[in-house]
């Protein structure tokens, strides 16, 4: 979503590098070229006036470290400014534990309400609550159907009738969650192409029928600054207490995210980066800045890593590593466990100083399933011992898995260099091992 704004901001920091210090006439050159930046990824025009004026004001006063270039610096302010804008510290949903919560989804149609609902459940599940989606869209009937659908793909029970009004379903839906014990109720509401009086006549009905302890607006992050001035108009009709941005995994510029907080004063509390149900995250604004600058963003990385690999398959993966006993099966494991972390492109970006280095680079998202299917073609004693594989055998898995044989040679030797190289890794590891001993036992 960012990539043009990070763009912009790397040739701005790349220009101050090369200076000796930090003076008054470079730091108005920078500024000026922030401000443009930021105008042209959407963002709210005041919100780049104010956003601006602090980062001079900052510059013109901050004392260059020694240790550090002003180029540096600047982008330490420029960091810290932008952090402040989007929300300073993340601001996760805590929900009551001894009663039913109840949360309402707001936006324009085609905002993603409706798969936002389901993400919402899917996230709160894996947190031990026990969802009920509502479908009280009845403007729009496909979005009863694709609620349903959702909801039975994730095994998340939706409550729906397409023969009552809004306002009768909003309350059949919180006597059967009263009833079946569900400790969280997700109203997914009507949205319109604009916003009008009717629309917000429903949704304040709905809001005080279901007195919920959150209202989230959804805003499609493609949208741009018209995202903000909706965001205004809904915060001014029902007060919400956070904001969902989905679509963020797409080509727009951004603006949305730096502007919704500063004009509404509410929060982004999720992030939607992706189209699967998993690809929902709580919003870190100090990250995002770290992502928007090219810093990279580990802790996220990390935190994926630990909700998608299996632990038990990594602990017993290290152990054959050790033993030198790694095959083609075991590599296969690996690599579908990788594959549910995301874009490899989007992994790498979260690794500092890895990003800048990939960004320009084609990353083939499509060699992982070639693999995959490579290995699939293969006999369960191919995976187990390659070296068997002969000319024959590797025309039939080629054929198998719709690729050549070169395709075939490739991922063998790959496979071969990553053992030896796993082989000498362990021989350093054994070695060190005996010295730290040997040091031990020296009196």
């Amino acid at each position: 979503m960012f990539e043009e704004l990070s763009r912009r901001f790397e040739a701005v920091f790349n220009r101050l590098r090369g200076r000796g210090k930090l003076t008054e006439e470079n730091i108005s050159e920078a500024v000026r070229d922030v401000k443009r930046a930021l105008l042209e990824a959407d963002v709210n025009y005041r919100v780049v006036k104010k956003f601006t004026a602090a980062v001079r004001e900052k510059a013109l006063g901050a004392e260059v470290l020694e240790s550090i270039t002003p180029g540096q610096q600047f982008v330490k302010l420029v960091h810290d400014e932008l952090t402040r804008l989007m929300g300073g510290n993340a601001q996760p949903i805590k929900l009551h534990a001894n009663r039913m919560n109840v949360v309402v989804l707001a936006g324009l149609q085609g905002s993603g309400k409706t798969t936002a609902c389901a993400k919402l459940a899917l996230y709160f599940r894996k947190q031990g609550h026990q969802p009920l989606l509502v479908a009280a869209d009845m403007q729009r009937p496909a979005a009863i159907d694709q609620l349903e659908t959702l909801g039975k793909a994730l095994g998340v029970a939706v409550y729906a009738d397409r023969g009552k009004k809004t306002l009768q379903v909003v309350e059949g839906a919180l006597a059967r969650a009263r009833s079946e014990g569900a400790s969280l109720v997700i109203i997914d509401t009507a949205g319109r192409l604009h916003i009008d009086g009717e629309m917000m006549g429903e949704l304040k009905k709905i809001c005080d029928a279901a007195s919920p302890d959150e209202i989230f607006f959804v805003a499609d992050a493609m949208t741009g600054q018209d995202a903000v001035n909706v965001a205004e108009q809904f915060y001014r009709e029902i007060r919400f207490s956070g904001s969902i941005l989905t679509k963020a995994d797409g080509d727009a510029r951004g603006g949305a995210a730096l502007s919704i907080l500063d004009v509404t004063g509410v929060p982004i509390r999720f992030v939607g980066v992706g189209e699967k149900p998993d690809a929902f995250e709580v919003f870190h604004p100090e990250r995002m800045a770290s992502r928007i600058l090219g810093m990279g963003d580990i802790v996220s990385l990390v935190e994926r890593a630990q909700e998608t690999l299996d632990a038990e398959k990594s602990r017993i993966l290290e152990k054959k590593i050790r033993r030198n006993i790694f095959t083609l099966q075991d590599f296969l494991e690996q690599l579908r466990q990788i594959k549910k972390m995301g874009p490899i492109g989007d992994l790498l970006a979260m690794i500092p100083g890895i990003g800048r280095a990939v960004k320009d680079a084609e990353i083939d998202n499509s060699a992982l399933t070639r693999i995959e299917a490579i290995i699939c073609s293969m006999t369960v004693v191919e995976r187990e011992r390659p070296q068997i594989i002969d000319g024959n055998r590797k025309k039939r898995i080629a054929a198998g898995s719709g690729t050549v044989v070169q395709d075939v040679n490739k991922l063998l030797r790959q496979f071969d260099s990553m053992k030896l190289m796993m082989k000498r890794m362990n021989k350093i590891a054994g070695k060190r091992g005996h010295a730290a001993a040997l040091r031990n036992l020296a009196p």
